[in-house]
């Protein structure tokens, strides 16, 4: 059975163990496993912060070697735009790894110029270049619905049911 690492937020919600259940679930519907973050190697007792996070990270990244592909929730995350920065470092290196990376939010419907626009405000320059009004950062706009090293290395999909059923057909799950 082909296994899939659940990236995303999930963890820091209270029902993180019923998102997780959920994912599975979905994961399961076609043929796969789904593991998440939380289902690493056992947090070992009367570690300091720095160990902790250490052995987490280690955990995370086995299971993330481990997997098939990643199931990726790019949801905004402490900010109105951007999804949550340890969830893109382990879509990169599902990348880097050739995983297949199947990401998901209602919002990929947008493009990010769209969405940078929203929460900023923007402004332009004489040279037709257009900033945001809040950091004037440039606005990336190549009608893409994320940053374009996410857009053009995952598949972007509306839905958590849209993005596991195309992991499920690209690695043949349920198939005989």
């Amino acid at each position: 059975m082909k296994t899939i690492y659940l990236a995303g937020p999930d963890v820091f919600f209270r029902d993180a163990a019923a998102r997780y259940d959920h994912l599975r679930a979905l994961c399961a519907a076609h043929g796969l496993r789904g593991v998440a973050p939380v289902d690493g190697a056992p947090l070992p007792p009367n570690l300091d912060k720095a160990a902790q996070a250490e052995h987490i990270y280690r955990a995370n990244m086995a299971l993330l070697q481990g997997a098939d592909a990643v199931l990726a929730n790019v949801m905004a995350f402490r900010n109105p735009v951007e999804p949550d920065s340890g969830t893109v470092f382990e879509i990169g290196a599902a990348v880097a790894l050739g995983k297949p990376v199947a990401l998901y939010h209602p919002q990929l419907g947008r493009s990010l110029a769209e969405r940078v626009r929203e929460a900023f405000s923007s402004s332009g320059d004489e040279g037709g270049a257009e900033y945001d009004a809040t950091y004037g950062l440039l606005i990336e706009d190549f009608g893409q619905p994320l940053n374009l090293m996410l857009a053009r290395s995952c598949s972007m999909h509306a839905s958590v049911q849209e993005a596991v059923a195309a992991l499920a057909r690209v690695l043949g799950a349920g198939q005989g």
